[in-house]
């Protein structure tokens, strides 16, 4: 469950613009559930709407944002490991079984992880902290991570910003009807993927049974 509700990030985009955009995408890429890919998104519309933001500063903010936050989530990673995610997880919506899928989708991904992961909410939090626990080699992290972050605020960024334009460029009568198969569409996604996460759940507890603290003991 993110920390900040959806009602709330037009305020944030709004009044704080490109450092609302990039701070929220930043503490999301630390660890921290926070809606990064919704407000990248929302900004990107605000951006086809409003002069006072450009889809390129929007993207530049959310890129930028990834990068430094996924490398501070990498260097947490990497000097205090499991024992900080153990303790704190539940409280950031972190259990065990996530824990474990990400961990095992590390083990057999790897760096790809890092790449692929920016696309994908739960990895999004997690790839650069277990990329700093297992001791990936920082500028193989780097490349990934900077790799997929370009990709990944380009994609949703401009996407976003032509579904504006697009949107506000229809008659008034068909606007709210594409913005609703938008929301299905965007809903519908996060269905599957939820249902697919569970699946994977299933495959990293057999591949790490029992605890993580003896997994880790025993690694």
């Amino acid at each position: 469950m993110a920390l900040i509700s959806h009602e709330t990030l037009q305020p944030i985009v709004s009044q704080y613009g490109y450092w609302g955009v990039g701070l929220i995408v930043g503490l999301e890429s630390m660890g921290i559930p926070l809606p990064g890919e919704t407000v990248l998104v929302l900004a990107a519309v605000y951006a086809a709407a409003n002069n006072d933001l450009t889809i390129t500063g929007v993207v530049l903010a959310a890129t930028l944002g990834s990068i430094i936050g996924d490398n501070i989530g990498y260097l947490i990673g990497r000097k205090y490991g499991y024992p900080l995610l153990l303790k704190h997880g539940k409280k950031i919506n972190m259990s065990e079984d996530r824990i474990k899928l990400g961990q095992y989708l590390f083990m057999n991904y790897g760096g790809k992880i890092v790449f692929v992961g920016r696309f994908i909410a739960l990895l999004r939090i997690l790839a650069a902290f277990l990329a700093g626990v297992n001791r990936m080699p920082w500028w193989t992290f780097l490349i990934a991570n900077a790799s997929g972050a370009i990709l990944w605020a380009s994609v949703f960024g401009f996407g976003g910003y032509a579904f504006g334009q697009a949107l506000f460029q229809m008659h008034s009568k068909w606007a709210p009807v594409l913005l609703g198969v938008a929301i299905a569409g965007f809903f519908g996604i996060g269905y599957l993927l939820h249902r697919y996460e569970k699946t994977l759940v299933v495959k990293a507890r057999e591949a790490l049974p029992g605890p993580l603290e003896s997994y880790r003991r025993g690694g």
